[in-house]
Order: structure tokens, then C-alpha cells, then sequence
């Protein structure tokens, strides 16, 4: 368990590393860097961007949910990227973000795990998984073509009594141990830049990110964008990064609603 009140220095722009090509700008505080950033895009801002808060104060997650952090207590960031990738790929950018994110946290959290389409979790073999990340990709359109907002919020070092939901968790709280969050930044983004080639190999991404998602195989509750529920298992990510899901009626493809694990009978 964290400490109750634990220390949370700023991060250190001066020792961060920063991936080739991506700029890093760091506020105090801000309701969300997805919309700041989707406003500098429209003003013509050039990709490659990092917009990092201290204090995220009114983020927004899928299905427009809202939450804030503590000060210092998370990495809450957007990336403003242009995919060097055929159209028919830039749904498989959640999904890459999160496999990337899961790579970067793998060695800290041996029982991390992905949940589709975007969510990173401690995986609980007999429950829904604790959420320690999540992620919301915006496709934002400017004079100078299409751009993605690739939002980032990443659970690092709340407290129990600080975490959003019952099924959140944070990173300090699964290791016992403080986290350094400039080290743990550079981590992520080198895992983001490194890895976003894979856009031009959706079949190796499909494979790699099936192969971490535990979602698959899972009981689930598919709640659609309509107001439908339906349940089934989980069989596989097709090859646009949908959901197919196995119902009594027959086969449902998933391409966007809420997917909820269901805990074992």
C-alpha cells in the first residue's frame, strides 16, 4: 500500500527523454489536454506535439465520461500524431496505443493486461481487472488534412481513497513502491514512438495485441451506442480492430459501446 500522503514532485522536462521528432510542453493545469490540443490542431499545430498536465482537471474518457486527478498524482497527456497509414488502419489506433501503453508498464506490473477496445488493467482472474489506464483517441480535421488526439491518462501513484472507481487502481498501489513519474513518461512515449510503425502491419499489431487482451475468451456485456445489451463471449478482434462476440443469436461485431467483463458465476 502507498503511503497516505505521498510526495509528488513536478516532472523534470530537463530529464526526460523525449522520442526523436515529438516536442513535450507541460502545464500546470488544465481541464483536458485532448481539447486543448484538437484546438492547437485546428490552429495549425504541427504533429509530433506532447501536451502534458500536472492537474487534469475535467478529462474526458469514452462514451464522454468525466473525471479529474489529484495534482501530480497521474500522467495525464495527448499526443497529436498524423498516422503515416491507409485510413482503413486509424481504428487500430486505440488499440495500438494501448498495447504500447501495456508494454511500457509490463515490467513494473507483471499481470498487466488490455481491455477492449482501450482500457489497461491489472487483470483479476475472478473479476473485471483494476483499471490503471485509459485512453481516448480523437480524430480532429484541419486544413492541412486529418489529425489524431491521442489522449493518455495513466493512474500512478493515487491512493485508494483518490481513485475514481472501485475497480481503479494505481500504478504505486500494485507495486507498494513509489513511482518516478519523469522516468515513467520517458518510458511511455519511447514505447508509443517505437511501436507505432505497427500501423502498417495490421495483421503482426492484431496478433500482439490479442495476445495481451483479456478480453478475449471473457463473458461479457456488450452495452451498444442504441441502448441495447447484449451478453456473450468474447471469440476475437477481426481485422479492422472490432469485437466479435458470440450470442445465442448468432455473432456480433463490436465496433464501438461499452464492454463490461463479467465476474464468474
Amino acid at each position: 500500500m502507498s503511503d497516505p500522503t505521498p510526495s509528488r514532485p513536478p516532472l523534470d522536462l530537463d530529464r526526460l527523454a523525449t522520442p526523436a521528432g515529438w516536442r513535450v510542453e507541460v502545464v500546470a493545469a488544465t481541464p483536458s489536454t485532448n481539447a486543448v490540443l484538437a484546438e492547437r490542431a485546428r490552429a495549425g499545430e504541427a504533429p509530433g506535439l506532447v501536451l502534458v498536465t500536472e492537474h487534469q482537471t475535467a478529462g474526458r474518457g469514452r462514451l464522454d465520461r468525466v473525471w479529474s486527478t489529484p495534482a501530480r498524482s497521474a500522467l495525464t497527456f495527448s499526443l497529436l500524431l498524423r498516422p503515416d497509414a491507409p485510413p482503413t488502419s486509424w481504428p487500430w489506433l486505440p488499440l495500438l496505443t494501448g498495447y504500447a501503453v501495456q508494454a511500457a508498464l509490463a515490467d513494473r506490473l507483471p499481470d498487466i493486461a488490455l481491455k477492449w477496445p482501450n482500457d489497461v488493467l491489472v487483470d483479476a482472474d475472478d473479476g473485471p481487472g483494476r483499471k490503471v489506464c485509459g485512453i481516448l483517441v480523437e480524430r480532429v480535421e484541419t486544413a492541412t488534412g486529418p489529425l489524431a488526439v491521442v489522449g493518455v491518462g495513466i493512474n500512478v501513484d493515487q491512493t485508494l481513497d483518490e481513485l475514481p472507481v472501485a475497480q481503479a487502481t494505481s500504478v504505486s498501489l500494485e507495486t507498494g513502491e513509489p513511482v518516478e513519474r519523469t522516468d515513467l513518461l520517458g518510458q511511455v512515449l519511447g514505447s508509443l514512438h517505437g511501436l507505432q510503425g505497427l500501423l502498417d502491419d495490421v495483421g503482426s499489431l492484431r496478433a500482439a495485441y490479442a495476445d495481451v487482451c483479456v478480453t478475449l475468451g471473457r463473458t461479457v456485456d456488450v452495452h451498444l451506442p442504441v441502448g441495447d445489451v447484449r451478453r456473450g463471449e468474447a471469440l476475437d478482434i477481426d481485422a479492422t480492430g472490432a469485437l466479435v462476440v458470440g450470442t445465442d443469436d448468432g455473432t456480433l461485431t463490436v465496433a464501438a459501446g461499452d464492454v463490461v467483463h463479467v465476474r464468474p458465476a
